[in-house]
């Protein structure tokens, strides 16, 4: 009956609501009623429990909306398809059309180091240059065939050499090394500068051998050399390959490469048991009678692991295989299942990214943002970067015609790399 009756004033309700609920502490406020400081301190005590409350319940409403995700993990042992496998000679090849400016860079390299380090840091490069002028009658028929293409007016240009600059402030026990690049007017200029003189070296050379590569027509990189020169055995399972079960592509930094089991849909790649003699065997060899010594710096093959319909991305993943050794691998298939939605942004197939993928295989994350700055690289610099696939109507970058696209490109690949681009923010990670 006493929560209907009427009440004079809203002191005597009040009084009424302190001596009835069950929040603790309300009661207080009644019976200190006839002293103001423990009246006071009741108050500000109970005005604290309750600000704790609904801090508490502002986490717990916080995290509801987070969608926290608990991580889930199994382990399956029922048979599988064998994972794709990529390899690469770490060497690539010398294509004969632009014989004569890859001996100019050479050159031009000899005269930067011993500009840098001295006459007899340009001998052992001067030694494999002289070794490389021997050429096969086969090479000297495609020269005398793309003749007209050789001598197309390509020359190499010596606008980016290579300097040193000294550290004024810590004298000349420090300095950097690099080449100059200016805008389209000359101005805005800056230097690729690096620590290590051989550094600035490689990547000087890698600029160079770009404008080189991009005057060849595109179909002449993707001519492919015999799978012998490179694989010499190889077997899956204890059978020997068949010619279908290897698919050949050109790598812009590596040559010529080939992927075993690159659809992942014949029966003769299922694992079903593990073990060294079960898996993929093969014998290989690391040829260099054709070395860019600064284009490649090393001997060996690059071996990359990977999921059936992906484009492998050598200069990023993988690892290296030395020569001369016996080298075992063993592998394990993680699968990662993201639930999207709510819970984070992926995408399942690519189909719904703003970004039009320049590679014919399934949707990657390094897929996706390769062709993002590719599209950026055309857009903003009017040419495309030689080591990515080109979009429709689109030319390779060649200082002969652009002459200021490095600076373009440098510029571009440094905003790219400080998340300032927004390639990221288009780029979604795949949902599996």
């Amino acid at each position: 009956e006493g929560l209907i009756e009427f009440y004079s004033s809203f002191k005597e309700m009040f009084e009424f609501f302190c001596k009835n609920t069950t929040i603790h502490g309300t009661i207080r406020l009644v019976c200190s009623g006839r002293n103001r400081m423990k009246t006071a301190f009741w108050t500000l005590l109970l005005l604290a429990s309750l600000g704790m409350l609904y801090w508490q319940f502002a986490l717990m409403f916080s995290q509801f909306w987070a969608y926290p995700v608990v991580l889930t993990m199994s382990v399956d042992s029922e048979p599988k398809m064998f994972p794709a496998v990529t390899i690469c000679n770490l060497d690539p090849s010398r294509f004969e059309l632009v014989s004569e400016q890859l001996e100019q860079l050479e050159r031009m390299a000899e005269e930067s180091l011993t500009f840098l380090y001295g006459p007899k840091a340009s001998s052992r490069l001067s030694q494999l240059r002289d070794r490389n002028r021997d050429r096969d009658k086969d090479g000297a028929i495609r020269v005398q065939a793309w003749a007209n293409l050789s001598s197309a007016g390509f020359s190499l240009s010596h606008n980016f050499s290579l300097v040193r600059m000294w550290d004024l402030r810590a004298g000349k026990k420090h300095s950097r090394v690099g080449f100059r690049l200016c805008n389209s007017t000359g101005g805005n200029c800056f230097y690729t500068s690096h620590p290590s003189g051989m550094d600035a070296l490689l990547e000087w050379f890698r600029f160079h051998y770009m404008n080189i590569m991009a005057q060849l027509p595109p179909e002449l990189p993707q001519h492919q050399q015999h799978f012998q020169d490179l694989v010499y055995s190889c077997q899956y399972d204890g059978e020997p390959c068949r010619p279908s079960d290897h698919v050949h592509f050109h790598h812009p930094v590596f040559g010529s490469c080939y992927t075993f089991n690159s659809k992942g849909t014949d029966p003769f790649w299922a694992a079903t048991k593990p073990g060294i003699p079960y898996g993929l065997s093969l014998i290989l060899r690391a040829e260099q009678k054709e070395h860019l010594p600064l284009l490649s710096t090393v001997a060996g093959v690059k071996v990359m692991i990977h999921s059936h319909n992906q484009t492998p991305f050598l200069e990023h993943e993988g690892f290296h295989v030395r020569p001369g050794i016996a080298t075992t691998i063993g592998i394990r298939q993680d699968q990662v299942n993201r639930l999207g939605g709510n819970y984070g942004r992926c995408t399942t197939d690519g189909a719904d990214v703003a970004v039009e993928l320049l590679y014919n295989n399934s949707y990657t994350l390094q897929a996706c943002l390769h062709s993002c700055f590719q599209r950026a690289m055309v857009q903003h610099c009017g040419c495309g970067y030689f080591y990515y696939p080109l979009p429709a109507g689109a030319r390779y970058c060649d200082y002969s015609r652009q002459p200021a696209w490095g600076h373009c490109f440098y510029q571009l690949y440094s905003r790219l790399r400080n998340h300032r681009l927004d390639c990221f923010q288009h780029c979604p990670k795949p949902c599996r």
